[in-house]
């Protein structure tokens, strides 16, 4: 490409540095780490050296949304996933988010709990919870690079009574409060890929006739509940959503996912949250056409973007930010590279869950970067399914 050429795609991805406000933070550029899962914590739970210097490395997003984040040891699914409910775990937390904001950025945690995506060797022998009592499918392999799980078929869980429902909705009001406390600037609850709010969403996995369960706004409570849980705690602009409608992803199903999530969104637009995370994973119908109109805030999308999709994205109005992963996994400078139009390292699929440096925080800025192993500025993303989502 010439100089002239570069110049052009840098003028039309101009509108990737320009600040808007998300929640209570004024952020310096649209772009934002997605949250990823990485698997570099203690086996407690508690964030590490390597995680500190990680985000620490990746401070000039706009955004950064943590990986995901256990809000109760039930919630736990994978190992060296870190945790936010102890005193250790916020302590941990604090010097991660107090590194970020020394570095000028601005950080998100990521609250997931798995339901029924674990197994008793991650919860002391405890049987993994559910909406109800449906097992995934025992011959499903969703991970495949070195993901620290039991290599062995998903439990069947046990269904939540209305009690043990109303539990997990305080541990994640709980979980944003010591988020507070840890120096996070908001908290993003993960609702997707078919983990815990995913599974009272869809109706495959919520077989329930009580509150929780049955019509999409019983379904829906759920979610809604966590939200106000966790907004009551801290504030509506602390807390906002993650959402990967329709998706399939960890053997969940809508019989009509278009009803479920136009009715959630226009739930979430109501409560002023600090913005909703979309994911359009190839499910049929226009995801971010249908769903962002129906919300009155800022929008992350988020999902095979590169840097033209992104900027068509925020240049056309429909997306206030863009959640970009893979490169972000190799280009801890990933801004300054799309804002020179400097080219990527390409990442190392094979270390994405290995729980050293390497493939972590040892890839290098652009000026020390090998020439013989970088790739166009405006690559599109490694295709490995959904293997970092977090």
């Amino acid at each position: 490409m010439d100089g002239l050429e570069n110049a052009v795609l840098n003028d039309t991805s101009d509108c990737l540095f320009e600040p808007t406000c998300v929640g209570g933070t004024t952020i310096r550029n649209r772009l934002a780490l997605a949250p990823m899962t990485r698997q570099r914590s203690s086996l407690d739970g508690v964030p590490t050296d390597l995680n500190v210097e990680y985000y620490r490395q990746r401070a000039s997003a706009g955004l950064l949304v943590s990986e995901g984040i256990y809000p109760s040891p039930m919630g736990k699914g994978y190992l060296f996933t870190p945790g936010l409910h102890s005193d250790a775990h916020t302590a941990g937390w604090r010097r991660v988010t107090d590194a970020v904001h020394d570095a000028g950025g601005t950080i998100f945690g990521q609250i997931m709990h798995v339901g029924r995506l674990s197994d008793p060797l991650m919860l002391d022998g405890a049987q993994p919870v559910a909406p109800s009592a449906v097992r995934p499918d025992p011959t499903a392999r969703h991970y495949t690079i070195n993901c620290p799980r039991p290599k062995r078929p998903y439990p069947e869980p046990r269904a939540l009574t209305h009690a043990e429902v109303l539990g997990v909705i305080d541990a994640f009001g709980d979980c944003a409060a010591r988020a507070r406390q840890a120096g996070f600037d908001g908290v993003e609850i993960h609702a997707a890929s078919g983990y815990l709010p995913m599974q009272f969403l869809s109706t495959n996995t919520n077989l329930r006739t009580d509150e929780w369960g049955g019509s999409v706004p019983r379904r829906t409570a759920f979610l809604l509940a966590c939200v106000d849980s966790m907004t009551a705690a801290t504030s509506a602009d602390f807390v906002a959503v993650k959402l990967s409608p329709g998706w399939t992803f960890h053997n969940v199903f809508d019989d009509d996912a278009i009803a479920t999530y136009t009715h959630a969104v226009r739930e979430l637009s109501k409560r002023g949250i600090a913005y909703l995370q979309l994911g359009d994973y190839g499910v049929g119908w226009d995801v971010y056409g249908t769903l962002r109109p129906l919300f009155d805030g800022p929008a992350m999308f988020v999902a095979g973007f590169s840097r033209p999709s992104a900027a068509a994205a925020v240049q056309a109005g429909h997306a206030d930010m863009i959640g970009i992963g893979q490169a972000y996994i190799a280009n801890p400078d990933l801004a300054e590279r799309y804002r020179q139009g400097w080219a990527l390292n390409r990442p190392e699929v094979a270390t994405y869950y290995t729980q050293g440096e390497e493939g972590y925080t040892d890839y290098p800025v652009f000026a020390r970067s090998d020439p013989g192993r970088l790739q166009s500025v405006d690559a599109a993303p490694t295709p490995i399914s959904a293997e970092t989502t977090g």
